[in-house]
């Protein structure tokens, strides 16, 4: 496979399945937004605007898929985010659906 053929199907992956791909990197690492942002566009290669990114971790949290605790770090809270045992489902339910579509 190319290079250009992968990085095109990752940032179509990423882009369509945002959610799941945050939801991939909060389970592997507790994160606070602007990690997720730079883990983002440092391993996915997608800017990342904060205008998308904190909407979608909240809605994230209000569908019971994270939760966030705010921690102190240089004087100041920091809402860092971990996976729930229902974002944990989701996932196994994804991981799931891929390998289903992997069978040809």
């Amino acid at each position: 496979m190319s290079e250009a053929c992968r990085k095109e199907l990752v940032q179509r992956l990423t882009k369509n399945f945002l959610d799941i791909q945050l939801l991939r990197m909060i389970a592997a690492e507790p994160m606070w937004g602007y990690k997720i942002k730079k883990t983002v566009e440092t391993n996915l290669g997608i800017k990342l605007r904060h205008g998308a990114l904190y909407p979608l971790l909240n809605q994230l949290e209000k569908d019971g898929f994270v939760q966030s605790t705010r921690q102190p770090e240089a004087g100041r809270a920091r809402k860092v985010y971990t996976v729930t045992g229902k974002g944990n489902e989701f996932l196994e339910c994804y991981r799931a659906v891929l390998r289903d579509q992997m069978k040809e």
